[in-house]
């Protein structure tokens, strides 16, 4: 069997990249495509996963209009020369369309309920679509499972944090410090939605910093955050001191995770390290993801308001909970599947 993993994101070079070695372990052939995106293909290279890249991530409405032209056209050539017979993707309607094209099957894994657009695209040229049991949509060809993406490459199956890693960059793991995280808002699915603003990004840096060291991790360095933590340093507030495969050991390690991503946020509250989100998701109707992890785990908490956010990280690197979110996360990790064996298991039985 010949499989296609298409990576348009960071985190599937995580979510993909165990499965990928399972289903070589079992004798088949595995080929990425990927999106040049923040550190994408950093990611892969230090996974040691070859690839090729097919698009590259735009920076407004008109010219992601032209990148997914570009990944169409990019992802057929590759997906002709490789002719597979499973495509695996998240919600790219690219990924689906070419499997027809080539009438390989398909697999997307899609765990956000506001991705209404590319969902609507993509869901209907899908042969299995898996999503996470909890979610609130029913879609055709629905494969619910009793897990999140992250734990994936998360589970303890998957992953053992590594405190000398650490070490390595000047970093004491049982000294007090924060993990933060701001991204740039500019995908398809953040129209209209916002994070932290400048100002809340300041107050926040500022707060942490009186009780420990701050960690801030960017997608891109923009202007705004380049303000941030470049032109108008805070004593105590450093650029993310690992590289980006070393990010989860520094993840795990914390006494705090606080920022306005989504993927960050999930993965600091499968590490049992406390996590604070704020950004315009938060409420009501936030991923269904989100109010599992703080409805029935107490393992994340999600504010819609900075400055509340702030203050609760705050509260939380002074005076953090490690011994309450380890038990919760045990029973997390007890009740929940080791998902990168779901995601090969799914893909080998739909080719």
């Amino acid at each position: 069997m010949r499989v296609l993993f298409d990576v348009t994101h960071p985190a599937l070079v995580h979510l993909f990249a165990v499965p990928g070695a399972l289903l070589r372990e079992r004798g088949h052939e595995v080929v990425v495509a990927a999106r040049e995106k923040d550190v994408t293909t950093h990611l892969l290279d230090a996974q040691d996963l070859p690839y090729t890249v097919v698009s590259r991530a735009g920076s407004g409405p008109l010219s992601r209009v032209g990148e997914l032209l570009q990944r169409e056209v990019g992802l057929a050539r590759l997906a002709r020369g490789v002719d597979p017979d499973v495509v695996v993707s998240q919600v790219d309607p690219a990924a689906v369309h070419v499997a027809r094209l080539v009438g390989a099957r398909a697999v997307v894994f899609d765990d956000s309920e506001p991705e209404h657009l590319a969902a609507s695209i993509t869901h209907p040229f899908a042969d299995v679509v898996c999503t996470p049991a909890n979610f609130r949509h029913d879609v055709p060809n629905q494969r619910r499972y009793d897990g999140f993406h992250e734990l994936a490459y998360l589970h303890p199956n998957r992953f053992s944090p590594d405190s000398d890693v650490l070490r390595e960059h000047g970093v004491d793991p049982d000294e007090p410090y924060a993990v933060v995280r701001f991204v740039s808002w500019s995908a398809h699915h953040d129209v209209g939605r916002r994070g932290f603003s400048l100002d809340g990004k300041r107050e926040l840096l500022a707060g942490l910093a009186e009780h420990g060291r701050v960690f801030v991790c960017r997608e891109r360095v923009t202007a705004e955050g380049a303000d941030v933590v470049d032109t108008a340093p805070i004593p105590g507030v450093e650029p993310c001191p690992v590289p980006p495969e070393a990010l989860h050991d520094l993840l795990a390690f914390a006494d705090c995770y606080v920022g306005d991503s989504q993927t960050m946020a999930t993965e600091a509250a499968v590490l049992g390290t406390p996590a604070v989100r704020s950004n315009g998701f938060a409420g009501a109707d936030d991923m269904s993801n989100f109010h599992e992890l703080e409805d029935e785990y107490g393992l994340l908490t999600s504010v819609a308001d900075e400055g509340e956010a702030g203050a609760l990280a705050v509260e939380t690197l002074r005076d953090p909970p490690h011994e309450t979110h380890a038990r919760r996360r045990d029973r997390l990790v007890r009740e929940k599947i080791d998902v990168a064996a779901f995601v090969a298991d799914v893909v080998e039985g739909t080719a």
